[in-house]
């Protein structure tokens, strides 16, 4: 699909950003869609379903541009400061935005309020902050003891990737029992 992403130089690279916000668009929509199927042929619940093949699917795009800059950049500020930066979006825009459109369509077509359950967003949302603020521990012993957050000899480098990515499957396990009513939070 990168193969339709015009030249930069077009157009000042404009047209080649519209592009490539339209593809990603339509690759969002096709995981949505291929989630939707997951979700009837594999029983897997919808909100489950988002936190693996949605958010994953949609979050690659985030983790290939942190590590191109990673690779190119002097300081780690464009590549840690992109995680929360696309979070941020991705939370203030994927909400606000639905809601609004949410409520203006309840409104119009039914005259009622749009209200939506919670389901397992606390939870998830305690374990997930849990989780970041263990990652942000690792980054600030990492800049304490290492000079910096990204780097280090192999050993650190490989001991805090591992960390990190057992964070991220400890999120997805405890929510993915809580939302099958494994462990009940009551939150």
């Amino acid at each position: 699909m990168a193969a339709f992403v015009p030249p930069r130089r077009w157009l000042g690279g404009w047209f080649a950003f519209i592009i490539a916000l339209g593809l990603i668009g339509l690759v969002t929509a096709i995981i949505s869609e291929v989630a939707t199927v997951l979700e009837c042929t594999a029983n897997l619940k919808l909100s489950l379903n988002g936190l693996l093949l949605v958010a994953v699917g949609t979050s690659l795009p985030d983790i290939f541009a942190s590590i191109s800059a990673a690779k190119t950049s002097k300081f780690a500020d464009s590549s840690i400061g992109n995680i929360p930066a696309t979070n941020a979006a991705s939370v203030f825009l994927g909400m606000g935005i639905p809601w609004i459109i949410g409520f203006t369509w309840w409104k119009l077509k039914y005259d009622t309020n749009y209200v939506v359950s919670p389901g397992s967003i606390p939870f998830s949302l305690i374990i997930f902050v849990g989780c970041s603020l263990i990652c942000f521990l690792i980054l600030g012993v990492r800049r304490c003891c290492l000079g910096g957050e990204l780097g280090g000899n192999y050993c650190s480098r490989i001991l805090s990737g591992v960390i990190l990515i057992l964070l991220w499957i400890f999120y997805v396990v405890f929510v993915a029992v809580e939302i099958y009513g494994i462990f009940v939070a009551k939150i």
